[in-house]
């Protein structure tokens, strides 16, 4: 009589003590765990909401219809009189939610706010263009709608006639330049500075806001600091207010180019500036808008595990990638994408650097696709079913943490003119996400192989910056979006992997959230 065959049992996941504390408990089916998991995310994503939107309170925020101009929203203390204007500006990439902290403490602190979307940025449908090298170029045309802005802003009922600028990175220069000229105004906050534009003085009362880890632009800041006093150095105060040429640098502690705009010390410093050069008093109200849009981003994310409940598990899985074929499929790519595309124009799309990112997704996504089929990784890995599933993780994705983001962080819902901008990503995201969820084995390959194979992809956007700096140094802006959707989506992944044994499920899914999150970051361009 033969012997019984064994009944089959899924190997354990191969977890270190690291990912036993990352990953929640033992991927066991154990609903209890999972509802109070759902309860206490929930808890949290209601806490976060609330504080985000407690400096709300007594604020009217609506909708500024600027006639030839760009969508724009105006802030002011509900019943409150006649104030002098901030008109904020956002840098490369960004949008009016990007600047919220700032309109928020401002308009707090009894000023009437207005933020806009910039040419080619946020809503706004019409695309920068001109000549982005020549400051007669691009940087004119931008530095116009700025000024029709302002000019919108003043006529309102809640303006008395007063107007200060304020911006950030790219904007600084744009701000810098619009206070030199008609309408007049009186003070000047560039944050993350850049400007050639700087005399001793002009623009009117400047005040420099770099970040602490920002070394380059701490160096601006004190160069344009020591056209007016070369003794000076940061924190000093220097020139005459009265006459409009008072400078300070006021460097924002712990922070980089994206975190100075949520730093409590930014914000004062922002506050107390405007408060001395337009003759006010009401104190600045700064809260930690940052460290809450951070809990509500995870929270959100930690509702998906007990959401992959809802997605069929899978039987098993596959024995781990041999050593060399996993260095093979990471370190190939990484050397081979930036070289094999630098010697071509890359320009397809009517939208900045976007275009070359999508090839290197695509071409980074065919390379390891490719390397993993050569070592018979790919073998059973897309079954119908995998594009039905993966409509989950695009949803939660797009609708759900993109909601978040669309509210507390910047612009997320784009306008048709992007939908071809996130089609042609998609073709690059989708086969790069979908290699990334293979190579990491769907959440089971040890922490040290994760972090190599998403450490080696930004490494290759590094080595393509450096191989054509003057093209692609936008590059770097969007690191750490690609560095947060790693952490937020990739960690999703690997729930999904787990649970499914199928990595191609959040792959896809995920890839298209990618292609959507890109296409309605980068700026478009005629």
């Amino acid at each position: 009589m033969a012997a019984p065959r064994p009944r089959f049992k899924p190997d354990p996941p191969r977890w270190n003590p690291l990912q036993r504390v990352l990953v929640f408990p033992g991927e066991a089916e154990n609903g209890m765990t999972r509802w109070l998991v759902a309860a206490i995310a929930s808890a949290l994503v209601a806490l976060s909401v609330w504080q985000l939107e407690r400096p709300r309170a007594g604020l009217a925020i609506t909708p500024l219809a600027i006639a030839d101009g760009p969508p724009a929203t105006l802030f002011h203390l509900r019943g409150a009189v006649p104030a002098p204007v901030v008109v904020i500006a956002h840098g490369f990439a960004g949008s009016r939610q990007l600047m919220e902290p700032f309109a928020l403490t401002l308009a707090r602190a009894g000023y009437t706010v207005v933020t806009f979307d910039a040419l080619g940025h946020g809503r706004n449908p019409r695309p920068m263009s001109g000549d982005v090298t020549s400051v007669d170029g691009t940087t004119r045309l931008m530095v116009d709608e700025l000024r029709t802005v302002a000019r919108a802003a003043l006529a309102l009922p809640q303006a008395d006639g007063r107007l200060a600028y304020l911006g950030h990175s790219m904007a600084s220069d744009l701000v810098i330049r619009a206070a030199q000229d008609a309408p007049e105004a009186s003070a000047v906050i560039a944050v993350s500075m850049f400007s050639q534009a700087i005399t001793p003085d002009s623009p009117p009362n400047l005040l420099v806001i770099p970040g602490e880890w920002e070394t380059r632009l701490r160096q601006e800041g004190l160069r344009a600091l020591r056209l007016t006093d070369p003794a000076a150095s940061e924190g000093d105060s220097v020139g005459d207010m009265a006459q409009g040429t008072a400078r300070r640098v006021v460097v924002a502690p712990s922070v980089e180019h994206v975190g100075v705009l949520y730093s409590a010390t930014a914000r004062r410093a922002a506050t107390d500036w405007l408060n001395t050069a337009l003759g006010r008093d009401l104190p600045p109200q700064t809260d930690a808008r940052g460290g809450w849009i951070l809990l509500l981003l995870a929270s959100v994310t930690a509702l998906g595990w007990p959401l992959t409940a809802l997605l069929p598990q899978g039987q098993g899985r596959r024995s781990p990638i041999p050593a060399r074929s996993f260095r093979t499929a990471t370190l190939a790519p990484a050397i081979l994408t930036p070289l094999l595309l630098a010697p071509f124009d890359t320009r397809f799309l009517p939208v900045l650097v976007a275009d070359y990112l999508a090839l290197h997704f695509a071409l980074y996504g065919a390379l390891t696709l490719a390397l993993l089929h050569r070592a018979d990784r790919l073998t059973g890995q897309f079954p119908a079913r995998v594009a039905v599933l993966s409509l989950a993780p695009a949803i939660f994705g797009i609708l759900i943490l993109g909601t978040a983001l669309d509210r507390y962080v910047a612009s997320f819902v784009p306008d048709a003119g992007r939908a071809v901008i996130i089609l042609a990503l998609a073709l690059g995201t989708v086969p790069f996400f979908l290699a990334d969820a293979l190579l990491t084995e769907g959440g089971r390959a040890s922490v040290l192989r994760t972090l190599a194979a998403r450490g080696a992809f930004l490494g290759s956007l590094v080595a393509a910056v450096a191989l054509d700096f003057d093209r692609l140094m936008f590059l770097l802006i969007i690191l750490p979006v690609i560095l947060l959707f790693f952490l937020l989506f990739g960690t999703l992944a690997g729930w999904i992997g787990r649970r499914t044994g199928l990595p191609a499920i959040a792959g896809l899914g995920f890839g298209l959230t990618l292609a959507w999150a890109l296409g309605v970051t980068f700026p478009l361009f005629a």
